[in-house]
């Protein structure tokens, strides 16, 4: 995808403008959020001598939402306060047709979409990391999250943590891990990055605890220290993702049935429920029941026991394959099908060209479609990722 089709634009720099003072090689675009994470990242950076450029995304607001806290001022005053140059780079279109549209599509099919690690997949890593080498000449970006980028040699590694020049590096040297705090690993919304561009890619905070981030913005007295940390959608103004929904898609009453196709009663229309989903069906059955399945085409909603609604052998579609090496069939990895879940032992029983199909040892509770399904080996390197399908 080229950036001009999109009509992303850069704006005119936020105090002072980019002059790079070191050669090519250390220059590093740090995409900004303005919390905590991305700002201390920038600051890490700096530190162990690269030339640094701030950059945060401008992105809409969607449906209901009037306002957000994120994306806006803490940014660009962070990198004032650290004489780092930044700009806005407005992605409005950009991201109203890669990341809103079909979010809004994906649950008028019953799905449960990501939209954060589309995000990352088609905007950070795609459109914008090109935007950036084209307009800047920087081949480097870096963010705030929680992960590494590991190297299989000894003196790969010692680069990453040195984050010295990478150049002239093999990509087939280079892996994306999880963090070693496990308790603030982000990798799984990383997965969609190519493998190419790996060893482009710097995550400063990989190694540090967010006690440990914490502290460094309080040394440095910076403006972002103790701001909250953001846990829901950007576009959504840090609220309900139903904020973001199309009222027509949120608001058509339909059946609520059981696994069996029984009616049980009203549902509030199928935008509004995930699989999984316990609380705020509108329904109250003698055992704990769940969504366990989403029928759009008669909108529809069946409600099943913890066992009804889990199941052992999970398909992801649109796969991005970062260790090829290690999803061969009957290979023993593992997966998880939610970002805060717990990595679970699985096999690998088919793969596609854009496709891989894995067994659990342990059934899986409510897989949504749509959701991702991140798979890594017993080293905590991600093999692959992909969108789980029915």
């Amino acid at each position: 995808m080229m950036a001009g089709k999109w009509n992303i634009k850069l704006l005119p720099p936020t105090f002072s403008s980019w002059s790079p003072k070191k050669p090519h090689s250390k220059q590093i675009a740090v995409l900004m959020s303005g919390g905590v994470d991305s700002s201390v990242a920038a600051y890490l950076l700096k530190e162990h001598g690269w030339d640094v450029l701030g950059i945060t995304m401008k992105i809409p607001v969607s449906g209901s939402v009037t306002a957000r806290s994120c994306c806006g001022a803490d940014a660009a005053f962070v990198c004032n306060e650290l004489n780092i140059p930044h700009y806005f780079v407005d992605v409005t279109e950009a991201f109203q047709q890669l990341i809103i549209d079909p979010f809004r599509q994906a649950y008028a099919r019953g799905e449960t979409p990501n939209p954060c690690v589309d995000c990352n997949t088609l905007l950070k890593f795609s459109l914008v990391w090109g935007f950036l080498q084209a307009t800047f000449g920087i081949d480097y970006l870096a963010t705030g999250h929680y992960a590494r980028v590991r190297w299989t040699k000894e003196e790969g590694r010692q680069t990453i943590r040195k984050h010295s020049s990478l150049v002239n590096r093999p990509s087939s040297l280079v892996t994306l891990a999880r963090a070693k705090d496990k308790t603030k690993d982000q990798s799984y919304f990383l997965y969609g990055i190519t493998r190419e561009k790996l060893e482009r890619f710097v995550l400063p905070l990989g190694e540090l605890t967010k006690q440990q981030v914490r502290s460094i913005a309080d040394q440095l007295n910076l403006s972002v220290a103790d701001k909250a940390e953001s846990m829901e959608l950007c576009f959504a103004g840090e609220g309900d993702y139903r904020a973001a929904l199309n009222t027509a898609e949120a608001d058509q009453p339909g059946d609520i049935r059981d696994m069996r196709g029984s009616k049980l009663g009203t549902h509030k229309g199928i935008a509004n429920y995930t699989l999984g989903q316990r609380r705020g069906i509108g329904f109250a059955g003698g055992l704990p029941l769940y969504v366990g399945k989403i029928d759009a085409k008669t909108n529809t909603i069946a409600l099943g026991t913890r066992e009804e609604v889990s199941t052992q052998t999970i398909r992801a579609k649109q796969t991005n394959v970062l260790m090829a090496e290690e999803l061969a069939v009957d290979n023993k990895i593992f997966g998880k099908i939610r970002s805060y879940g717990v990595l679970q032992p699985c096999k690998v029983i088919e793969v596609g060209q854009s496709d891989v199909t894995v067994e659990f040892d342990e059934p899986q509770f409510a897989p949504c479609p749509g959701q991702k399904l991140v798979l890594y080996d017993s080293d905590d390197h991600i093999v692959a990722g992909g969108t789980i399908k029915d």
